[in-house]
């Protein structure tokens, strides 16, 4: 039995889990190889392709997109991957009852309201870690004013929200989810430091993820509660649990918000709790 692990140019090998992951489905009797998505040359039709390190998509979604639907058995779905790759999802997610982080969405040729008081952020609908998100201050308005229009320019959806300083203090938590089961969480250190606002180096660069400080978490049982919201949303718009899922949380004085769903090819960070590789080469193995 072989799986497909999809990845891109500059980690042809997977990510930091891909190790682990690997030798977790040879103990189950599954042979991994790892294949870029954009290769010209490569064929996706005689197994299961399960995403992973596609790190790069975002330079060219349609492209990615179109590859997507033209595979035959892919995990997570075509469709669950485009919906997950705007986050204008977060205004679905918000509509059915999740308490996400306050977003206002604006589109090219829009005014945006950038917020009155205390810091806030801005990015691109359309981004991967953290790439293109300039945090600022009041006295920045300018500068933020500039990454609007930059990102208007490209013909982005610019989303605008305010920086929640409890994670500069309490970390993000990111609850992953293995066939729709909670499987471990991790705790982010904040990504944002003060006056980011030296975006334009950042979309202009070939870096696609910037820094994480990671540790495992156990998460609080608000956490885990809101973890399951957001599960229970998927099913009920799904109609089946997925392969991987990563709720990502912050935190606030009225409990965890979301500030981020990921079900394209997240790190599952699979290092950080003992079970985990195995518990996802499984899911793959039933899967294949």
């Amino acid at each position: 039995m072989t799986v497909v692990l999809a990845t891109c140019a500059e980690l042809p090998d997977g990510d930091e889990d891909g190790d682990a992951l690997v030798a977790a489905l040879a103990g189950r009797g599954v042979a991994a190889r790892w294949q870029i998505w954009n290769d010209p040359d490569a064929s996706w039709t005689e197994t299961l392709v399960v995403v992973r390190s596609t790190w790069d998509y975002t330079r060219d979604r349609d492209a990615f997109l179109a590859w997507a639907r033209g595979v035959p058995r892919l995990a997570n779905p075509p469709d669950v991957i485009a919906w997950n790759s705007d986050k204008t999802y977060l205004r679905d997610l918000a509509d059915a009852g999740v308490a996400v982080v306050p977003t206002t969405f604006v589109a090219p040729g829009e005014m945006a309201p950038l917020p009155v008081a205390g810091e806030f952020v801005v990015k691109p609908s359309v981004g991967a870690g953290s790439m293109g998100a300039g945090r600022f201050a009041q006295n920045a308005i300018t500068a933020a004013q500039a990454h609007v229009a930059t990102l208007h320019d490209a013909g982005r959806i610019v989303l605008v929200q305010p920086y929640l300083s409890d994670v500069d203090t309490a970390g993000e938590t990111a609850l992953i989810y293995v066939d729709g089961q909670f499987s471990h969480a991790i705790r982010k250190g904040a990504m944002l430091p003060p006056q980011t606002t030296d975006v334009q180096d950042q979309l202009s660069s070939d870096t696609m993820f910037l820094f994480e400080q990671v540790a495992a978490r156990g998460p609080a049982e608000a956490e885990l509660a809101a973890g399951e919201q957001v599960m229970r949303v998927l099913r009920d718009r799904l109609g089946a649990d997925l392969l991987y899922t990563r709720v990502d949380l912050l935190p606030t004085a009225a409990g965890p918000v979301l500030i981020e769903l990921e079900l394209i090819e997240p790190s599952l960070f699979l290092g950080y709790d003992d079970d985990a590789a195995d518990r996802f080469a499984k899911a793959i193995a039933v899967r294949a």
